[in-house]
């Protein structure tokens, strides 16, 4: 008991162990054993707050970590200054200068107090001064930082609090904003602007990292340009355009998706009390589908992007992508769909992608043409109007025609496809070993070359010795280039299946916008049905004249039967064969559409907002290339790893702060699963940061962050 150790302490003293004890008392501190004061000195006496460690320690039954508790300092302290002691005496604690911050100078202190009181997390605050998390917390705990929000900013609201709120709402889930609406509702705002609030939490708010990529890519330029502004309301361009932008990078296959996510949370983002919703949304795709000019909005953006280099429409990468029709109501026309190996009612598009496999722009065909004709009616124009010199189209076996090569090649145009058809193989000694590069991995050619004429016409022939002894064979009428280059040129084409893959899986490129449909040209000339039905009768009285021929054959062979009733069968078969022919020779092999099916069946999908929401999902897929080419370093197979990472960073959460009197919109993301994924988001966030991109309608400039 302490009476048997300490018979005179004073009321309020403490005891440190079984033999010491402290009083503390009008900042004076004094040590105490069963004999009484051993030791005492002024708390703001640094030498004798040291000494008093020394002496108490070293003449008592006392221990460091026992009188580092006591005195509420580092044990380490304690034990240094009683090593001190122990060694030079009372004149090994006289220190000759005051102790300072060797790691949180004033000026650092200034400046990272400058940071807690406008947001900013620990360690950013720590990275920002160039000091550890640890340090700003422990100068947090002495006092010497404080921790809180600048004055001027609103408290982050929970995601707790903003259900309730939203919940809370009489005219709707989040309709907050209830005067603009009621005059939007009758067109006396042109468009809601964006108010942002101080808010923690928010779900989706990284894919606002992407929307000074999206800017620069041309999402809102081109949208302005095609369609100036939309009909006066609550919800106006710049809203419905976002939206889709980030439905395409948040992966909602179709607006009605986002009847699974909380509007007021994907309102935030947008800057507005809540999203739009899906009726809401589909009608303006309507009203700007009734306008016509998703067209311009894709010319604006193919001669935005070639502008910006030119280099990288010297390569034009084509290939058809068929979208397959599924619905009973509306007859199209038929094609094949490779990837089912069906012919099925569908429509097909021709993409053109640039030297880098990035998409420039896609044409629709009228009825499922075929890739050399869309190349003579549409590409070629195309390209030539976005460049002055001379293309090269790289394409697989559909194209093929040496005799429009050549054509194409006095007007400018080279080609790169395989060859079709048989073709001898070349002697196993004409190949040399080539090394190459491939999408930045080292590969090795086995190749060879001449120069062949096919059809009357000379062309350049490049051949690939493969491991099984196949070899195939490429045809350019490039002079200039190696054929090296031009084999890899060839194979780099497989980098637009993989692009055609990839934007069916993530961006839903088959989805169907709309099952509208518009009329169709009556004029345009199909497969006669009634050379078909001639052909099969023709086929069938073939079949069975083989089958006579070979029963009498059978009977004379065998010497009975009666031969001469067969053999009569046999002539009159032979002409009526000979009759179906000149009768199906007569038939016209096609004819015109409208002959066929009524003018109302006469139809195709629509194509206006198809085009539209095609086109956003292609700023979409450049965005994420270009952020793509920021994370590469930090991630060892960049394209896969890289894309999956962006994809994480814009469905992630994070604090919107908005700083109206600096004019700052700051997005601080919280942390990712891995440490390598937090690095390259804060490289990200710095790369983003630097560009001072402002939101769109508003002068807050967009600062990120992590935590």
């Amino acid at each position: 008991m302490l009476q048997s150790y300490f018979p005179f302490l004073p009321e309020g003293a403490k005891p440190i162990n079984n033999h010491v004890a402290i009083y503390r008392h009008d900042g004076e501190i004094v040590f105490y054993t069963s004999s009484g004061p051993i030791y005492s000195c002024r708390q703001d006496d640094h030498y004798g707050f040291r000494l008093a460690q020394a002496i108490v320690v070293t003449q008592t039954a006392t221990t460091a970590p026992e009188m580092a508790r006591a005195l509420d300092i580092n044990k380490t302290t304690v034990y240094r200054n009683v090593e001190r002691y122990q060694k030079d005496g009372p004149s090994g604690l006289i220190i000759k200068r005051p102790h300072a911050p060797h790691k949180l100078d004033r000026s650092k202190i200034r400046r990272a107090q400058s940071l807690l009181d406008r947001g900013y997390s620990l360690r950013a605050v720590g990275r920002k001064t160039g000091v550890t998390e640890g340090c700003i917390r422990y100068a947090i705990k002495k006092g010497r930082l404080e921790r809180g929000e600048k004055e001027g900013l609103e408290k982050l609201k929970s995601p707790s609090q903003r259900s309730v709120e939203d919940s809370r709402c009489k005219s709707g889930i989040g309709v907050k904003r209830e005067e603009e609406r009621v005059l939007a509702s009758k067109g006396k705002i042109f468009e809601a602007a964006p108010e942002f609030t101080a808010n923690e939490a928010v779900r989706y708010a990284g894919v606002l990292m992407a929307l000074p990529v999206l800017a620069q890519v041309g999402l809102l330029e081109a949208g302005r340009k095609a369609y100036g502004a939309l009909q006066n309301g609550f919800y106006g361009l710049r809203s419905v355009l976002l939206t889709l932008a980030f439905m395409a990078l948040l992966r909602f296959k179709t607006p009605e998706q986002f009847k699974r996510s909380n509007p007021g949370e994907l309102g935030i983002i947008l800057g507005l009390d809540r999203a739009p919703e899906v009726k809401t949304l589909r009608r303006k795709l309507r009203e700007m589908g009734l306008r016509d000019k998703a067209g311009d909005f894709l010319t604006f953006l193919s001669r935005k992007w070639t502008a910006a280099d030119k280099d990288v429409i010297g390569f034009a990468y084509i290939d058809g992508h068929v979208r397959a029709y599924h619905g009973r109501k509306h007859k199209l026309p038929k094609t094949h769909v490779a990837r089912r190996r069906l012919c099925m009612p569908a429509t097909t598009d021709f993409w053109v992608n640039d030297a880098d496999c990035e998409p420039l722009f896609f044409v629709t065909a009228e009825a499922n043409d075929g890739l050399l004709s869309m190349l003579e009616k549409e590409i070629i124009p195309e390209l030539k109007e976005l460049c002055a010199g001379r293309v090269t189209l790289v394409f697989d076996r559909e194209g093929w025609s040496p005799k429009s090569f050549q054509k194409w090649f006095k007007a400018g145009i080279d080609v790169i496809t395989y060859r079709k058809g048989s073709y001898d193989p070349w002697p196993a000694y004409c190949f040399i070993e080539v090394e190459s590069q491939v999408c930045g991995k080292a590969v090795t050619y086995l190749l060879a070359e001449r120069s062949v004429q096919i059809n009357g016409h000379w062309f350049r022939e490049v051949r690939r010795l493969c491991d099984s002894g196949h070899q195939t064979s490429i045809i350019t009428t490039r002079q200039d280039l190696d054929f090296e280059q031009v084999a890899r040129r060839m194979f780099f084409r497989w980098n637009q299946e993989n692009f055609f893959r990839y934007m069916r899986e993530e961006y839903a490129l088959d989805h169907m916008v709309t099952n509208t449909v518009e009329p169709a040209d009556v004029e345009r000339l199909v497969p006669n049905p009634a050379k078909k039905e001639k052909s099969n009768q023709l086929k069938k009285l073939r079949r069975h004249l083989e089958k006579l021929k070979s029963d009498y054959g059978e009977k004379a062979l065998q010497n009975s039967g009666d031969l001469a009733c067969v053999k009569t069968q046999i002539g009159e078969l032979e002409n009526q064969i000979e009759q179906s022919r000149v009768e199906m020779r007569a038939i016209a092999a096609k004819t015109a559409v409208k002959h066929l099916l009524s003018r109302h069946e006469i139809v195709r999908l629509e194509t206006e907002r198809k085009k539209l929401t095609d086109g956003i999902k292609m700023i979409c897929y450049r965005t994420e290339t270009s952020m793509l080419n920021l994370v590469a370093p930090f991630f060892t197979r960049s394209t896969e790893e890289g894309r999956a990472f962006l994809k994480s960073v814009f469905q992630q959460p994070a604090d919107i702060i908005p700083d109206t009197k600096e004019k700052k919109l700051l997005i601080r993301f919280h942390t990712m699963p891995t440490p390598r994924e937090n690095h390259a988001l804060q490289r990200l966030c710095e790369i983003i940061t630097e560009v001072s991109y402002v939101y769109p309608g508003t002068d807050l400039k967009m600062v990120f962050s992590t935590q």
